[in-house]
């Protein structure tokens, strides 16, 4: 999966989707989200009070970095499916810190550098659920910074026809069981795996995609609010 997402709802649309509490007030929809961008993730928290787990939909900067690991000029923004719960990276938030990345779609791009063209990948829906995982570190600053990664698998479908690998996407049923908030023993992550496999399997056979205007490439010269960006390339209706 290329680093570029749509979530294209406000956040009182998502919380109420997600039946989850708005943590993200000063969120703005985005037609290009990328690495090292905050994007909102959906995920369960215990109150600090009573110990009550509760959902929110919550501010993560999209480059997962945990507190045992070192300054990375890479950005972490993808989780293989195939290590997430076993790669000592990956594994310690997929037992415990598990979360959903709401998005629209996504962008993938072919052809050669110099003459890319680039596709929009969605679902017969305004939403999908793409399971996720996350952490918390305490910054030099003293305050405290959520990261996120996305779980990918290999690609299906049309999705398969543009790029090798694709998000993992949930259906909406499934996102209960999957931010249950108990910690996973090695054996339960790697059911927890097999879960999303077989659920994202649902999913993967209703994501189209069609060509867009490649500009969305360039991060730096674009408004990411701008929701020309998921227009069809050209006039042909059936590209929708």
């Amino acid at each position: 999966m290329c680093g570029r997402f749509v979530v294209s709802q406000q956040a009182d649309d998502l919380t109420a989707v997600f039946d989850a509490e708005n943590d993200f007030a000063d969120w703005r929809p985005s037609y290009s989200l990328a690495p090292t961008d905050t994007v909102p993730i959906v995920r369960e928290r215990a109150r600090s009070d009573t110990g009550e787990f509760v959902r929110r939909l919550e501010p993560a900067r999209w480059d997962f970095h945990p507190a045992f690991m070192k300054e990375s000029k890479r950005p972490q923004f993808n989780s293989r499916i195939e290590t997430v719960a076993t790669n000592g990276l990956w594994k310690g938030a997929f037992a415990s810190g598990r979360c959903v990345v709401p998005m629209r779609g996504y962008f993938e791009w072919t052809g050669e550098p110099g003459s890319k063209r680039a596709h929009y990948l969605h679902g017969p829906d305004e939403l999908l659920a793409a399971a996720g995982i996350s952490t918390a570190r305490k910054l030099d600053d003293g305050t405290w910074e959520v990261s996120t990664s996305i779980i990918t698998r290999e690609a299906r479908d049309a999705s398969g026809e543009v790029h090798d690998r694709m998000p993992v996407y949930l259906p909406l049923d499934a996102i209960d069981h999957y931010l249950a908030p108990e910690k996973l023993s090695p054996a339960d992550a790697s059911a927890m795996v097999d879960f999303l496999i077989a659920q994202s399997d649902r999913v993967a056979p209703t994501i189209s995609e069609y060509e867009v205007d490649p500009r969305v490439n360039n991060h730096r010269r674009i408004d990411p609010h701008d929701p020309t960006l998921i227009e069809p390339l050209g006039d042909d209706p059936t590209l929708v």
